[in-house]
């Protein structure tokens, strides 16, 4: 165990970082390419877009937030990376069970198994950064490591759209698994094979020694009694971190998973433009927020200390409130540009809140403070934000033409609540305000 020193050579960490922000990309990829896939499936399950919305939200979402509280537990005592190398091989093989599922239920069984696989992913390898790199680091290699999520984001509509338009022009009609079956299943097939390499590849780094902190006398895994204590006892500046970040998430996944719709039901755009524009926007946002969130907030703390972050978060939720009304662009291009606008902010506001929680508590603490943290962001933001945009639009609305409006009247309300809350984190945290 390490004090303050040790930390691995910058070649090992940054080789480890790499591997987790691959990890994150592949598993936000296989997460959210259902986005591009919705009226493909709706017609041939026959299902709503309520339905949809709980394939693409609920079922994931709600077993992903609840295997994640024990999984960050298991972070926190078992060797991490074994935990993200079982955590990728589930949600693989549960992405191939999805192409193969043949009824709502199937399908929706089929998520929930790549919830829990996914689950492993940000208690484990969010600790594991916290023992790779240096405090006055780790802002930047938390956004490295959000940047393989917002890429996999992007990857998984500009990928996606190319391979369900290739498979339509017939590039799997010589091969006798999968010229079967609808170009859409062919593609969920196709995205869980990469996880296969990346298993291989995580046996090529090694369990880095748990650091300590100021007052810390072990790095062994405290009763979780004890753990849940620790955790109260820094309640006043966790809460508003992952009630902020929970709110940002349900205009995030309120926009996100359905903007792909509204392109192909306003704009008669195919797959492969949905793919081109709003990947390419997604990538390009979400890139500048993560790493440029991290990176200014590091050089802020290295002047005015770690509470700074909490001001930083709220100046970015504040910013980012424009782009809630993407969905009631005028052109395909307004659309999408107003969601990079608003995913460029918040990715940074969710870099400087991560990274935020991780100088907060102590190491024994990070593996579960981190699945609240992911608790939040699923239950709220994937379950909540794209379920109640689906629910707006379905029982308000009347209208799947209306989907934009249905965006706005979730994400804007959402973000005025974040900005609110890392308001208040500020002034409890840093101004000591009751």
């Amino acid at each position: 165990m390490n004090r303050d020193m040790s930390w691995p050579k910058p070649s090992v960490a940054w080789w480890a970082l790499l591997l987790f922000s691959v990890a994150a990309m592949l598993s936000y990829t296989d997460r959210q390419v259902l986005s591009l896939l919705i009226d493909p499936i709706r017609g041939e399950l026959a299902i709503t877009d309520t339905q949809v919305s709980l394939l693409q939200g609920l079922a994931f979402a709600l077993i992903y937030s609840i295997a994640g509280l024990p999984l960050g537990r298991i972070a926190d005592i078992f060797p991490r990376r074994i935990v993200i190398i079982v955590g990728i091989a589930v949600w693989s093989f549960a992405t191939l069970a999805c192409g193969y599922a043949h009824s709502f239920a199937g399908l929706f069984l089929a998520r929930v198994f790549v919830g829990i696989g996914e689950a492993c992913l940000a208690p484990a390898a969010m600790s594991m950064i916290g023992d790779y790199f240096a405090p006055q680091r780790r802002g930047t290699a938390i956004g490295v490591f959000l940047l393989g999520m917002v890429l996999g984001s992007g990857v998984a509509v500009m990928v996606g759209g190319s391979v369900l338009q290739a498979v339509q022009r017939g590039l799997v009609a010589g091969i006798p698994l999968l010229r079967e079956l609808s170009a859409w299943r062919v593609v969920l097939v196709l995205m869980a094979f990469p996880g296969v390499l990346l298993v291989l590849l995580f046996l090529t780094i090694r369990e880095p020694s748990r650091h300590l902190q100021a007052g810390q006398e072990s790095a062994h895994a405290l009763p979780l009694k004890e753990v849940l204590r620790g955790l109260v006892r820094f309640q006043r500046s966790l809460l508003p971190l992952y009630l902020g970040m929970a709110l940002l998430s349900v205009g995030d996944y309120g926009m996100s998973n359905w903007i792909p719709a509204l392109l192909s039901r306003h704009f008669a755009m195919d797959a492969g433009q949905i793919g081109a524009l709003f990947g390419s926007a997604v990538i390009i946002g979400a890139a500048i927020g993560v790493f440029g969130g991290g990176f200014v907030a590091d050089r802020l703390v290295t002047r005015k200390g770690p509470r700074v972050r909490f001001l930083v978060a709220f100046l970015v939720a504040a910013l980012a409130l424009p782009g809630a009304f993407a969905g009631l662009g005028g052109t395909a291009q307004v659309v999408v540009g107003g969601y990079a606008w608003w995913t460029l902010m918040s990715s940074a506001g969710a870099a400087v809140a991560i990274t935020a929680i991780q100088d907060v508590v102590p190491n024994h603490m990070r593996g579960l403070a981190i699945a609240f943290a992911s608790f939040g962001n699923m239950m709220f933001g994937l379950g909540g934000g794209t379920t109640l945009t689906a629910w707006v639009n379905d029982h308000l609305f009347h209208d799947p033409l209306a989907i934009g409006m249905s965006m706005t009247m979730v994400a804007l309300p959402a973000g005025l609540l974040a900005m609110a809350l890392f308001w208040r984190g500020w002034r409890v945290t840093c101004l000591g305000v009751p």
